[in-house]
């Protein structure tokens, strides 16, 4: 049975859907079979994967009208699915406190089984949504802005986490993201949670929106490639497997 990543934050603005996107990539060029699913009503994951949006079917996949199966497509790069996301999704909460409170999970749990991993891209907010999003996933992937409010914010998620599933809980992996070296705090925070991998602040980054690539397609051997090809090693870390991607070098990852 695969394994279902949610990257999960509580705002947004913290670089959320470029990090499902690359971790999804490196997940599939490591020879996974990968799915990423956009349930957040914005629909980035296929703009930044230079994708066609989904036609307005992804509200009925969770209102029972579509079969996951029919709304999945190939991307441009091998073993890599996408399930996009479009405006249809902006009610979701409300949608699901109606249709089922278990309907993610029930959804991923005839998924996983012809995937090694599933990434979701997940609305940004603490809601009704969230607690299905923490029922369904192994490993929440949480981005947050190096700032005293977003550490906050993470307390209460743990909270509400261990409040509904209890020993049940996935781990989380909170990764500091857009992290400017410049700014004291931001050094202070970084030094505060050696443990948490970070994303800097760089314009590569952006230019993903533009080039509409994954980073590892342009600038694999870039700051922010190598910063999130550890993320990558993280998460494989996470989930008890072996992380590819080992070793970081001036000419970037080298496969272990």
């Amino acid at each position: 049975m695969g394994k279902v990543i949610a990257v999960y934050a509580m705002k947004g603005g913290v670089g959320k859907s470029s990090l499902a996107v690359n971790l999804a990539h490196g997940l599939a060029e490591s020879g996974k079979r990968t799915l990423l699913w956009d349930i957040d009503a914005q629909g980035a994951v296929a703009f930044l994967l230079g994708q066609n949006g989904a036609d307005a079917k992804a509200k009925k996949l969770f209102s029972r009208d579509v079969d996951p199966a029919d709304v999945i497509v190939p991307t441009n790069y091998p073993e890599l699915d996408l399930i996009a996301a479009d405006l249809s999704l902006r009610h979701l909460e409300s949608d699901l406190a109606v249709e089922s409170p278990k309907r993610l999970k029930k959804l991923l749990d005839r998924l996983t089984p012809d995937y090694d991993r599933i990434v979701l891209d997940c609305p940004p907010g603490l809601g009704g949504i969230s607690e299905q999003i923490f029922r369904a996933a192994d490993l929440l992937v949480v981005p947050l802005a190096p700032a005293p409010l977003a550490l906050r914010t993470l307390e209460q998620v743990e909270a509400l986490l261990a409040e509904a599933r209890g020993k049940k809980a996935p781990e989380i992996l909170p990764v500091l993201s857009m992290v400017d070296r410049r700014k004291a705090l931001h050094r202070e925070i970084v030094a505060a949670h050696p443990q948490w991998p970070t994303i800097p602040m760089a314009s590569v980054v952006e230019q993903m929106g533009l080039k509409q690539a994954p980073l590892a397609e342009f600038a694999a051997k870039s700051a922010a490639g190598r910063a999130f090809a550890n993320v990558l090693a993280r998460v494989e870390l996470a989930l008890g497997g072996t992380p590819w991607l080992t070793q970081a070098t001036e000419d970037g990852w080298v496969k272990g």
